[in-house]
């Protein structure tokens, strides 16, 4: 462990398998940004477009992108994304070249991921229970989040990147091999949220 570092110690770079899952899910969410700027540019050019996400009246892209929550900040969030999604990637090819990086950058590393699983939550609950429309491409974005969050919280914990409670390392420690287990369930959950919200709309997709 390295929880008696100081924090301008180089941490020792995370496992192989750890910098590939960041840059297939990284990856994963750019294609997703991107698709939804995209997008956004069409719908700017026309607003009466059609979009390739535009399923049924729960299901669209279109509908969430003419809300306030999808430019938050006063542009598309989507923008937001295509910077967001670079990092993973970064620093799974880092990884992979040898590079070792200090506990700050972990740290600020983790802040990141944080803050983007609290905005997607924060959209998750707008979309589903307050504009009542499943946008797509935004739940590919979301999808790609989690497992990326897990994975780096996980390991942080476990190396003493961040200050977890001493009898809770060994935890974390274990919980490395199962990372996929915390990702599905928090995946699992949100389906059921959505199933739930929606179930009344299902129909819809037969129809």
């Amino acid at each position: 462990m390295s929880n008696n570092k100081s924090t301008d110690d180089y941490i020792e770079s995370p496992s192989k398998p750890f910098a590939i899952a960041s840059i297939i899910f990284g990856f994963l969410g750019l294609i997703a940004a991107f698709t939804l700027s995209v997008e956004k540019i069409h719908l700017l050019i026309d607003k009466d477009a059609t979009l390739s996400c535009d399923i049924n009246p729960f299901i669209s892209c279109g509908s969430v992108m003419k809300t306030a929550q999808a430019s938050l900040f006063g542009f598309p969030n989507s923008f937001i994304g295509l910077m967001a999604f670079t990092a993973p990637i970064f620093v799974g090819f880092a990884i992979l070249a040898g590079a070792r990086f200090k506990r700050w950058f972990w740290r600020l590393y983790l802040v990141g991921l944080t803050m983007g699983l609290v905005f997607v939550t924060w959209l998750f609950i707008q979309s589903t229970f307050v504009i009542h429309v499943l946008c797509p491409y935004c739940m590919r974005a979301w999808i790609a989040l989690i497992p990326l969050f897990w994975r780096t919280f996980i390991w942080a914990a476990a190396e003493g990147v961040v200050d977890v409670p001493v009898k809770t390392v060994g935890f974390f420690v274990r919980a490395q091999d199962n990372v996929w287990a915390f990702t599905l369930g928090t995946e699992f959950l949100a389906v059921l949220i959505i199933v739930a919200a929606f179930w009344d709309k299902w129909f819809l997709l037969f129809t």
